[in-house]
């Protein structure tokens, strides 16, 4: 299995330390963050990344390289200007191969069980497949509206986001069909833009894996700090993040 790495973005909420480092490449715990995503999805048999870059490249590619060192192969996306979420996996079809793959962000952790989201994607085969927990911070977070078989339905904004509504945590399986109708080259984001639209289309294009994984948050110099202290009390060898 293959998986794109979202790493291209500026982070801007965590300026000013992403004013010298892509975000993805801060050390978490000790370690670059797009070390331990790259480690913890050779664990589940993901070991050919493709990484998008557009901010501060050079920052990413100098601590993960080729990627052998973590048995894994790694491939870089590049963009001229920021796709989005939509659009930078649009940009890399051709690069990735597969019909499909595995979408992990590149600033946010999970210890998700990404064999099982494989897995159910398999069973029902929508176009995508979102990794969600129960939404508890709606104030923070916003949701994915979901029927009892699993059908995404929809999003909200956080704030609008009701407890029972579901928290995407940044992994996702995606057919290249999804994306393949977008103009390459332009700017598009997935929740918000193209998963909306295509939940219009095609009804039960979209569906959601519910689980109990951890979801460490590295969006604000708050979340950085106390994700990095948790990861850095653990016991060494402890976790997928270890």
């Amino acid at each position: 299995m293959q998986a794109l790495v979202l790493a291209a973005g500026f982070g801007t909420r965590l300026r000013p330390l992403t004013d010298v480092c892509a975000k993805p490449a801060l050390p978490v715990g000790g370690q670059p963050l797009i070390r331990r995503i790259a480690r913890w999805l050779a664990g589940q048999d993901v070991n050919d990344l493709v990484v998008n870059l557009h901010y501060l490249p050079h920052t990413l590619t100098a601590v993960l390289g080729d990627g052998s060192d973590l048995s894994v192969r790694v491939r870089y996306s590049w963009e001229q200007q920021i796709l989005g979420s939509a659009g930078g996996p649009r940009h890399a079809l051709d690069l990735i191969g597969d019909d499909t793959f595995v979408i992990a962000n590149g600033d946010t952790l999970t210890d998700l069980n990404v064999r099982a989201l494989i897995e159910a994607h398999r069973r029902t085969n929508p176009l995508v497949t979102l990794a969600l927990v129960p939404n508890r911070e709606p104030e923070k977070y916003g949701g994915a509206i979901m029927k009892d078989d699993g059908t995404v339905t929809g999003f909200v904004p956080r704030g609008v986001a009701a407890r029972g509504s579901f928290h995407f945590i940044g992994v996702q399986i995606a057919h290249a069909e999804a994306f393949r109708p977008l103009p390459p080259g332009q700017p598009a984001q997935s929740i918000g833009g193209l998963y909306d639209r295509l939940i219009a289309a095609r009804p039960a294009s979209i569906r959601g894996f519910v689980s109990d994984a951890a979801f460490w948050d590295i969006g604000t110099p708050e979340d950085y700090a106390r994700t990095s202290a948790e990861l850095s009390n653990r016991e060494k060898g402890y976790g997928p993040f270890s």
